[in-house]
C-alpha cells in the first residue's frame, strides 16, 4: 500500500498552523463603483503587503483567493498580466501585491473562498487552524469566506487596517458584525503576532486526501503545477 499523501504531491508542501488569504486583491476595478474601491484598496494593499513580508518571515503561506471575474477562459496568470496594463487603477495595487513563486492561489467563481473551490482541502494539507483574511472587501467576499471559515470552526482574524470597501461605513458595519456573529478578531495588522499564530496548536488538524488541483504559484504570474 503507498504511503500516505502528506504534502498532496509536493504542492502544498508548507506546514503552518495559520494561513494569510488574500481575497480579490488582484482586481481590475472597471465595474460600478471600482474606481471609488480603487482608492480605498490602495492604501489598504501598502498595508497588506507589510503583513504580508511579515507573515512569510513567521512561515505564514500566502494564498491568494481571487475571482475569475466572470473570464472562465483566463488563468491567474492573465489576470495577474491584465491588472498591470499600464494607466490602469489595477496597477499600483498588483505592485505592490505580486504573487511571490511560493504564494499559493485558488480562482472562485463566487464570493465565498470555500465555495465550489479547494481551498478547504488546501488549508488541512497546510495544517492550518486560523485564517488571517485580507482583501476585498469587507463587507461582501471577505464577510462571505469569513462565514464559511466559521461554519468549518476555523479561528479568523480580519485586520481591520487590511481590508477595505466601496463605502467606508459598509466596512465599518461589516467588521462589526463579523466581530459580533462570527466572533472575528479585529484587530489592526501591527498588532498581531504572527509568529505565535504560526504555531502548530496542540489540536492538529487532520491531513486527509483530496481532489487534485492546481494551486502552487511557481515564478511565472498563474503557472499552476499539478
Amino acid at each position: 500500500m503507498p504511503a500516505k499523501n502528506r504534502d498532496l504531491h509536493g504542492n502544498a508542501p508548507d506546514e503552518s498552523g495559520a494561513a494569510l488569504l488574500l481575497i480579490d486583491v488582484i482586481n481590475h476595478f472597471d465595474y460600478p463603483g471600482g474606481r471609488a474601491l480603487a482608492r480605498h484598496a490602495l492604501p489598504m494593499a501598502r498595508r497588506l503587503a507589510v503583513l504580508k513580508q511579515r507573515a512569510r518571515r513567521a512561515g505564514i503561506p500566502a494564498i491568494y483567493v481571487n475571482d475569475n471575474f466572470g473570464r472562465w477562459r483566463s488563468d491567474f496568470r492573465g489576470l495577474v498580466e491584465r491588472c498591470r496594463t499600464p494607466g490602469a487603477p489595477s496597477r499600483p495595487i498588483v505592485e505592490l501585491l505580486t504573487p511571490a513563486e511560493e504564494d499559493y492561489f485558488v480562482l472562485k467563481p463566487k464570493h465565498s473562498g470555500f465555495y465550489a473551490t479547494a481551498l478547504e482541502t488546501l488549508l488541512h494539507y497546510l495544517g492550518a487552524e486560523t485564517l488571517v483574511l485580507t482583501g476585498l472587501t469587507a463587507d461582501l467576499c471577505v464577510f462571505f469566506t469569513a462565514s464559511d471559515a466559521f461554519l468549518r470552526d476555523f479561528r479568523i482574524l480580519v485586520p481591520r487596517d487590511c481590508v477595505a470597501s466601496i463605502d467606508p461605513d459598509e466596512k465599518t458595519r461589516a467588521l462589526h458584525r463579523m466581530a459580533k456573529a462570527l466572533n472575528v478578531d479585529v484587530r489592526a495588522s501591527a498588532r498581531l503576532d504572527l509568529a505565535a499564530l504560526a504555531r502548530r496548536s496542540s489540536r492538529r488538524r487532520g491531513r486527509t486526501t483530496g481532489e487534485s488541483t492546481e494551486w502552487k504559484f511557481r515564478g511565472r504570474p498563474g503557472r499552476r503545477v499539478l
